[in-house]
């Protein structure tokens, strides 16, 4: 339908007169309040899929579901009124998922805030596992060499006389 721009053109048409006749009203009492938010159209013209949301609860929206099922004729009537094409499109109502989606990516998102600031917490009280300053500094050779005499001179030593040995 993105390379299609007369089937663009026949959806946003079918959007307006469905939403027009809802906005006016239909006898049944179990329509709630309806949204339509999208239709796409076949290649061909024939087949309408009209996507539509409700607010409410879960009993609200099948009723309102019931409704437009009830009402698809009726509509499907006036949509081949106000639209000038040879044929009138078969319309099928399916309910958008959009509000139940957004609501689930809304509680991910809330999850991911909550760990990150669980994290920054703890990396606010985390020390290092090892030296703070894991970096090797170079070697200081006088250091070293003066240790290794020191050392020597310790071994010579006779224990008992305390007198050098050699």
């Amino acid at each position: 339908m993105a390379g299609n721009p007369r089937a663009r053109k026949v959806a946003d048409r079918i959007k307006e007169v469905v939403a027009q006749r809802l906005d006016k009203g239909l006898r049944d009492p179990r329509l709630g309040f309806v949204t339509i938010t999208d239709v796409q159209v076949t290649g061909d013209l024939q087949h309408a899929s009209i996507f539509y949301t409700v607010l409410g609860t879960e009993q609200e929206r099948d009723d309102s579901a019931a409704a437009l099922a009830a009402a698809t004729g009726m509509l499907r009537t006036e949509v081949g009124r106000n639209l000038n094409t040879r044929l009138t499109p078969s319309i099928e109502f399916i309910l958008d998922g959009i509000p139940e989606n957004a609501a689930s990516i809304e509680a991910l998102l809330r999850e991911a805030r909550e760990r990150d600031a669980a994290t920054e917490s703890l990396a606010a009280t985390a020390e290092y596992a090892g030296d703070p300053d894991p970096y090797v500094k170079p070697r200081d050779v006088d250091a070293e060499l003066d240790e290794l005499d020191d050392a020597d001179d310790d071994d010579d030593l006779d224990v008992e006389s305390e007198t050098p040995a050699r």
